[in-house]
């Protein structure tokens, strides 16, 4: 399964199948699994607790998961260049998984929106500490060939753990009679197997550390050394992000057609059944196909989600919808990491990561509090028919781009066309 690692941290194994990912791309897939398991569980009940027992507003509810999501990214950029600069990446994965393990008991003992803003905003900040170095962890470890495989099995099963914790959520909801808070504690505990697994079965190569510190500070300079075609991943990953919001939005257009309380995180399985079964094939796809293929399909799958879920009247409309926005993630949120791994020179690629989920961040910021302003001004359809706009304008971009290189000629010199690949 794991294979045999060159001196570079490759795996020199020359197959495509699962079997031949390293060892380590396995254990950071769970860990992502497990910890995940405890996120879900608590995000698809946090909404509910913020707007029923706390009394929320919705445009709060969009501007505390917008801002979570920003800390997270900004955060990010700053751990991406610090394990470039340290040249180790698991001190800091370690340290990210555990300090969102330990706010995983504040959720439930949260009296006001100031708990839980506190414990998302500390909880956010632990994604952003782990985020950038693992996915460049993953580079690192991976041969190019088969990073597609490598992002798409990590996706595939924290897709899988995304998708268990709604429906522990729904099981623990129905045993304790709807009793949020109880069910809440349970996530303690996946969250603590999440940090168990990483410390114990994650290896790291040796230091990947730039002898001369080239590129290994986050400074203006340093920024200039990547190369335009990871600019080009950085604006496609800012403009998908923006045609989608928080998942609070969806949880909460689930109870607004009608389900019930208590199973109101059968939203999140709809979503994340398809998420988890589609991100391994499509990480598969990501190392054969062309980018913009997949970019378009994961497009339209997005302005379908939030059509279906604009005009949805039942419980089993809103899944449907739901469910094309699992496909949506699946097509391209592997991907995108691929092609930032594939655009970033190797002693930058945590500070590559970093800041394309700082811009990504400081996307979905905005597309979270636009749609907290729309569904507290004009009510939930307005919100996803601004996410179906928004998909369709990128859509419609990614197409001109298409037919205005191709009138071109299409770029002229070797560089030139390994650049543009980063939009094909």
């Amino acid at each position: 399964m794991s294979g045999a690692l060159s001196e570079s941290g490759y795996s020199d194994t020359g197959g495509r199948s699962y079997r031949d990912l390293p060892g380590s791309v396995w254990a950071l897939g769970f860990v992502s699994m497990f910890m995940d398991i405890s996120s879900e569980l608590v995000h698809s009940l946090l909404p509910l607790l913020m707007a029923t027992l706390l009394g929320a507003s919705m445009f709060t509810i969009g501007m505390i998961e917008g801002a979570a999501e920003a800390v997270a990214a900004i955060t990010k950029v700053f751990s991406g260049a610090l394990s470039d600069r340290l040249g180790r990446r698991k001190p800091l994965a370690v340290a990210g998984y555990s300090l969102a393990a330990f706010t995983k008991p504040v959720f439930p003992l949260a009296t006001s929106i100031g708990w839980v803003f506190g414990a998302r905003f500390t909880d956010r900040i632990g994604k952003g500490i782990r985020g950038a170095p693992r996915d460049a962890l993953i580079a690192d470890i991976t041969r190019p060939g088969l990073r597609g495989a490598a992002y798409g099995l990590r996706q595939a099963l924290d897709s899988l753990g995304a998708l268990i914790g709604p429906l522990l959520a729904i099981l623990l909801m129905l045993w304790l009679s709807d009793d949020i808070r109880a069910v809440l504690w349970v996530a303690v505990v996946p969250a603590a197997v999440a940090v168990v697994v990483l410390v114990a079965l994650v290896r790291e190569p040796g230091s990947s550390k730039p002898e001369h510190g080239s590129g290994s500070r986050l400074t203006l300079a340093s920024a200039r050394l990547l190369p335009l075609r990871y600019w080009l991943v950085v604006a496609l990953g800012g403009v998908f992000t923006l045609a989608r919001f928080s998942e609070a939005f969806l949880i909460l257009r689930a109870l607004d057609v009608g389900l019930r309380i208590g199973l109101v995180p059968l939203i999140m399985v709809a979503m994340n059944l398809v998420y988890s079964a589609a991100s391994y094939p499509a990480g598969i796809a990501a190392d054969r196909l062309p980018a913009r293929t997949l970019l378009l399909a994961g497009l339209t799958a997005l302005v379908a989600a939030d059509v279906v879920l604009a005009i949805a009247g039942s419980p089993l409309a809103a899944m449907l919808g739901a469910a094309f926005g699992g496909l949506h993630m699946a097509l391209t949120q592997g991907l995108l990491s691929k092609l930032v791994a594939d655009a970033s020179p190797v002693e930058m690629r945590g500070t590559a990561f970093g800041v394309f989920n700082l811009v990504s961040g400081a996307a979905l910021l905005l597309a979270s509090v636009i749609a907290g302003a729309l569904w507290s001004g004009m009510g939930p359809r307005a919100t996803f028919v601004a996410g179906a706009s928004f998909a369709a304008l990128a859509a419609a971009g990614l197409l001109l781009y298409g037919r205005t290189d191709r009138a071109g000629g299409g770029p002229a010199t070797p560089r030139e066309r390994l650049r543009s690949r980063a939009c094909r």
